[in-house]
């Protein structure tokens, strides 16, 4: 059923704003929430937290023509519940039925495509460098990045092409000139906004190691190698070359002092090695991405802090609200940093998620073999990122 198709509702229904509704699960209040869409759509991506309770009823079981008892018997009827649903449209309707007959029930305001809309700063306060470093966070999908500013410069790495002029305006608002943008790899769960802010004036960087993968626009931004080093005001960064989840995958250290690790390392699991090799290929990746974590990452001084690019339902917000933690804590917290490599291996492999949804059409638009527009790129997007192992395997208890 389109939108279109949804009868007008004969009561008032009050709606929430998607930052709202975050605010509201952040503080730790008891959240119902009614989610409308099939239960395909919900299995496979859906606002999850520990103080949130989610119905998943279809849409349909509240038409009239198919609405009974059992189904109203699902619903509270002395809570707050919140309605949604793909876009909105069905989930007011579902919500003006449930207050006609009684229920305190109001409506997301875009449903999952509002919430992934959300985007978020944080200041990264385990960074000792020089300047200030944000973590970017959004909700929807756990995708990660960070700005680094100092001075009058500064740079993204691993920025959204969704969110091109967040970056635009975060600098202006900062006072400050947007020198770099810098992709850790060839993403698989999101439209990189490099191309983007070099259209805008901004100097795209990309791993050396990365143009191998096929990337067709390497003409348009400079490349950089291992050990290479770039300034924003007095802060350096440094590139680590740190193959495994992808073969060009490049972690940035921000002034000695942070780890920019892409998604070789999180907070709560490793990297999972099968989007670029394949299931044949993933063994020999694997065993990759464990050389880079023992010789190149975890040989770092424990005191470093490590930011990835994305975090899952698994991972524990830092106290400054960042998903970061040091490397001495991490080797701490979770067994298979500490393993020998065939057992790593063994465990890597075990029990991975599903493939992020659309992976090939946007590594395909990574790569500049596809063309996408903004909304084109936000629609790939939708759903869970998927790109680390299993979270509850690797960080044990």
């Amino acid at each position: 059923m389109d939108s279109d198709d949804f009868p007008a509702t004969d009561v008032h229904v009050e709606s929430i704003a998607p930052e709202s509704l975050k605010d509201r699960i952040d503080s730790g209040r008891a959240t119902v929430l009614l989610d409308t869409r099939m239960q395909s759509d919900y299995d496979e991506w859906h606002i999850d937290g520990e103080n949130v309770e989610t119905i998943n009823i279809p849409y349909y079981e509240f038409l009239d023509d198919g609405l009974d008892e059992a189904v109203l018997d699902e619903i509270p009827e002395d809570r707050q519940v919140t309605a949604l649903c793909a876009e909105g449209s069905s989930s007011e309707y579902v919500a003006g039925t449930l207050v006609g007959r009684g229920y305190e029930v109001s409506h997301l305001e875009g449903g999952m495509e509002g919430w992934a809309r959300i985007y978020e700063s944080v200041e990264v306060s385990g960074y000792t460098g020089s300047g200030t470093l944000l973590q970017y966070q959004r909700p929807s999908s756990g995708c990660l990045g960070y700005m680094l500013y100092d001075q009058d410069e500064a740079a993204v790495i691993d920025p959204l092409k969704a969110f091109t002029s967040r970056y635009l305006e975060d600098a202006d608002r900062l006072g400050v000139d947007l020198e770099y943008a810098m992709d850790t790899h060839v993403h698989a769960d999101h439209i990189s906004g490099v191309r983007d802010l070099v259209a805008e004036g901004v100097e795209g960087v990309i791993p050396e190691s990365a143009v191998e993968r096929g990337i067709t626009y390497t003409d348009e931004l400079t490349t950089i190698e291992d050990g290479q080093t770039l300034d924003v005001g007095s802060a350096e960064i440094t590139a680590i070359y740190t193959p495994g989840h992808t073969t060009g995958m490049t972690s940035y250290l921000v002034d000695d002092s942070f780890l920019a690790t892409g998604d070789g390392l999180f907070t709560e699991s490793v990297a999972r090695p099968d989007l670029e090799e394949g299931d044949d290929g993933a063994p020999e990746a694997a065993r990759m991405l464990y050389e880079s974590l023992q010789e190149r990452i975890l040989t770092l001084p424990n005191t470093v802090v490590v930011g990835g690019g994305h975090t899952s339902n698994a991972a524990e917000p830092a106290a400054d609200g960042t998903y970061t933690d040091s490397i001495g804590n991490l080797l701490e917290d979770m067994p298979a940093l500490t393993m020998d490599e065939e057992s790593f291996v063994e465990l890597t492999l075990d029990d991975m998620p599903p493939r992020p949804a659309n992976y090939e059409d946007i590594i395909a638009t990574n790569l500049g073999v596809n063309d996408v527009d903004e909304e084109e790129a936000f629609t790939l997007e939708l759903g869970p990122n998927n790109c680390a192992a299993s979270q509850e395997s690797l960080a044990g208890d």
